[in-house]
């Protein structure tokens, strides 16, 4: 199944520990480039995160956000650690009395002194799986979230293919219409000069006139790169790269036919079918 490399995904969890918010968001890009920020807390588990993202998603920039908002501490969660509250006490009476009289000690100030305060810290064993659980669901679900778009491009790819078939199949049937006028013309040509000419010979150069101007062989390549396309449309596999190759191709193969090709309405043809396949390389563009 096709999957575009677009897409978003929001999952969060509550817990003990407060609410865990992931966002992952992904944009077409050669290759798979992931960009991952993390609370502090959970920077442990960046690599397994990363090998994890990489098992799901083979092409695309994609983005992830993992936010932790930790619930308000309660009062029974606080500890002051008493001994260093004694150690830190005389040395600030001492120095209030040394700069004056009327200073007085902040108690809300003291208490964020580093290392008066101790306070409750998470405990990865808890955290962890959670954030791990929290993560693949938030990856299934912008995997899931690409396969829809996916299937959307694979849509709009294969209505341009039905497109580009019946302009083929248009210029075929005008092909021996085309050879015609060609040898008629030639003819005409050479009746007004009045020449006497060798009809073999005569025969022989119309032929070869014919088989420059033949665009039989590039439209069976069309067909054949068409019939590719679709092919890659189904497939299990990613296909982006193999399908952007197949948009160079069948464009060549529209300039070779517009350059080899002496008839004006097979030239307006193939203009259409290059806006046509440029359409559909612009969506391609967008495909793992």
């Amino acid at each position: 199944m096709i999957a575009s490399m677009t897409g978003f995904a929001r999952r969060e969890v509550a817990g003990s520990f407060g609410t865990l918010v992931c966002e992952l968001r992904s944009v077409n890009h050669r290759f798979l480039d992931a960009s991952l920020r993390l609370p502090d807390s959970c920077r442990p588990l960046e690599p397994e995160l990363r090998q994890t993202l990489a098992r799901s998603l083979k092409r695309g920039k994609v983005d992830c956000t993992l936010n932790l908002r930790t619930v308000e501490l309660s009062a029974g969660s606080l500890e002051v650690d008493e001994a260093a509250l004694a150690r830190l006490l005389p040395r600030l009476r001492a120095l209030a009395g040394a700069l004056s009289a009327e200073a007085r000690i902040d108690l809300i100030e003291l208490l964020r002194f580093p290392g008066i305060v101790r306070q409750e810290t998470l405990d990865p064993e808890q955290l962890f799986p959670t954030v791990r659980a929290l993560f693949s669901e938030t990856l299934r679900e912008l995997a899931h979230a690409r396969s829809r778009e996916g299937a959307r491009l694979a849509a709009v790819i294969e209505q341009r293919i039905d497109q580009l078939r019946t302009m083929v199949a248009a210029i075929q049937s005008r092909l021996p219409e085309v050879h015609a006028r060609m040898r008629q013309r030639f003819n005409e040509r050479l009746a007004d000069l009045g020449a006497a000419l060798d009809r073999d010979r005569l025969e022989q150069e119309i032929l070869l006139l014919l088989q420059r101007v033949d665009c039989a062989e590039e439209l069976d390549r069309l067909g054949g790169h068409m019939e590719e396309t679709l092919h890659a449309l189904k497939s299990d596999e990613p296909a982006g790269r193999r399908l952007d190759f197949l948009m160079q191709e069948l464009n060549r193969e529209a300039n070779t036919l517009s350059s080899k090709s002496p008839d004006l309405e097979t030239t307006r043809t193939v203009v259409e079918m290059k806006v046509l396949i440029e359409q559909m390389r612009e969506q391609v563009q967008n495909i793992e």
